[in-house]
């Protein structure tokens, strides 16, 4: 799948097809997320696969979300924030969650190559999630994706929002860009 294919046709699944997904392709989508920028190269983030049908329940229940015990599979990206706050201080707690939607972003891109779907989940009890998968007390649950195929792939794709309502130039709010000059050859 081209890239720009990937990135236009990605959504948010919440209803899985009964088929379970061959969890190779998830670990191509977790080997993915290694490829992101890490301050300092210390990759913070772990990746739990989840398949007991008990766990995922408990999930579900801490996200609030009934949706997610159809999956066969849920994903729990954390981060071990130890060395990067080591190293970064205070800024790296800024660091950590850039780090963390960069490598995620990988991953989600990934997933949709292989042909499965997801979705996102960041509304979380965290201490529930912790508890779940047996987490350390440091660690940061960052988000839940419940992985599966989509039971009804729709055929309509919502627009996103305009560019020119997210883009300036120079200046915050400046929606016009200087006359660029032509270059002679």
């Amino acid at each position: 799948m081209e890239l720009d294919k990937a990135i236009q046709s990605r959504y948010s699944c919440r209803k899985f097809a009964s088929k379970k997904p061959d969890w190779r392709d998830i670990i191509e989508a977790i080997d993915a997320a290694r490829y992101a920028p890490m301050a300092g190269n210390n990759f913070s983030l772990r990746f739990t696969i989840v398949d007991d049908k008990n766990k995922i329940q408990q999930l579900a229940d801490a996200t609030q979300q009934d949706f997610i015990s159809q999956a066969h599979y849920v994903v729990v990206v954390t981060t071990e924030p130890g060395r990067t706050l080591n190293a970064f201080e205070e800024r790296g707690k800024t660091y950590l969650r850039q780090q963390a939607g960069a490598a995620i972003q990988n991953f989600l891109l990934k997933i949709q190559e292989r042909g499965l779907a997801t979705c996102w989940i960041g509304h979380l009890l965290e201490d529930e999630v912790k508890r779940a998968i047996k987490a350390t007390e440091n660690t940061i649950v960052e988000a839940i994706f419940p992985i599966g195929y989509d039971y009804k792939k729709s055929s309509t794709r919502r627009m996103k929002i305009e560019l020119d309502r997210i883009l300036y130039f120079n200046e915050y709010k400046n929606r016009k860009m200087k006359n660029p000059k032509k270059l002679e050859v």
